[in-house]
């Protein structure tokens, strides 16, 4: 029985919203293998000595360490603990989330260098990822994307009489949640009947500065804070537009959700997002940053009921194929 021990920010104890850490160490557990989790430290520096100390403590038993890789701050996670693995002869797998990852191999390229060239495989979770690691000369890269358990999402066909956008993130500044306040407020101004509700927990003190925003521009926005999967899809049935309005992405879990919840799509046009999302076939991609171009998109939806419903259903299609039980199979061969 393989021992794994999987380093990353499992913080949704502490009030975040669960994360692959969360989520895919429970379902290989399910698979049979043994799962070893770090860390739950809110301290940023206690958090790193904490994953140090496990990857120590477990060394004799550990087959592979998972290590949950970013692009911002959270880079240098990875790298301290990829450092200690290759003291410890431990094989590790970087798995690459960042949205920005590319840009960081671009300025930093021998901290990039010492992370994955040592890595026994790096796990993209997109093929925009996994692209652009094979531009920058890395050969050890496997395309393993993110996944859903599909029976948790009722595909639905929604009517559009009334744009009742939804949006779940969490509320942080490369995700531009303003954005999505400023799209109800144009199709508020234009006449249109609307609503907004905005799903997430606080990270860096963006959900203040949208609800001030929203304050500002006199819209009446519903901001639910952080709810569980469960939650946040049973409230899902209430709206019938899902926005993205990230500047920064790789592949969003929330997008695939959306996708399978038969919630027509309306996303940003960066990072990742068009290797996950076929403009007009499973989606609507904009430019970043573009009210404007959002309102259209949203209008063209809401009048072409047959083509609305021809994207969501193609989308729910697309989303199938993220299946666990279609994506395990992936996880089970690299690891044994």
């Amino acid at each position: 029985m393989k021992h794994l021990v999987y380093l990353g920010n499992k913080l949704s104890t502490a009030g975040h919203t669960p994360t692959t850490i969360d989520t895919l160490s429970t379902l290989l557990s399910a698979e049979g293998f043994i799962v070893t989790t770090a860390s739950k430290q809110t301290n940023k520096i206690v958090r790193l000595l904490d994953m140090l100390w496990t990857l120590l403590r477990y060394a004799k038993r550990t087959n592979y360490v998972l290590i949950d890789t970013y692009s911002t701050q959270n880079f240098y996670y990875a790298y301290f603990c990829a450092l200690f693995c290759q003291f410890l002869k431990l094989p590790y797998i970087p798995i690459l989330h960042g949205g920005n990852l590319p840009k960081r191999l671009e300025s930093h390229p021998k901290l990039s260098a010492a992370l994955f060239n040592k890595a026994y495989i790096n796990c993209a979770p997109s093929y925009y990822i996994k692209t652009a690691f094979e531009r920058f000369g890395y050969t050890n890269v496997k395309y393993i994307p993110n996944s859903i358990s599909l029976n948790f999402y009722p595909f639905k066909v929604r009517e559009m009489n009334t744009i009742n956008l939804l949006w779940v993130r969490s509320f942080s500044e490369i995700y531009n949640p303003k954005l999505a306040v400023g799209v109800l407020h144009g199709l508020l101004e234009r006449g249109i009947s609307a609503t907004l509700c905005m799903v997430g927990p606080e990270v860096d003190g963006t959900l203040a500065q949208t609800q001030a925003y929203a304050k500002t521009l006199q819209v009446e926005v519903t901001f639910t804070g952080k709810l569980s999967k469960e939650e946040w899809i049973a409230l899902s049935a209430d709206y019938n537009v899902f926005v993205n309005t990230t500047n920064f992405d790789n592949m969003p879990v929330t997008v695939i959700e959306a996708m399978a919840l038969g919630l027509p799509l309306v996303s940003t046009n960066v990072g990742g997002l068009p290797y996950l999302i076929e403009h007009n076939v499973t989606g609507v991609l904009v430019s970043p940053n573009d009210a404007d171009a959002f309102i259209e998109a949203l209008l063209n939806l809401q009048k072409d009921t047959l083509h609305r419903e021809k994207i969501v259903v193609n989308a729910r299609a697309h989303a199938e194929t993220f299946d666990w039980d279609s994506i395990k199979a992936l996880w089970v061969a690299t690891l044994n």
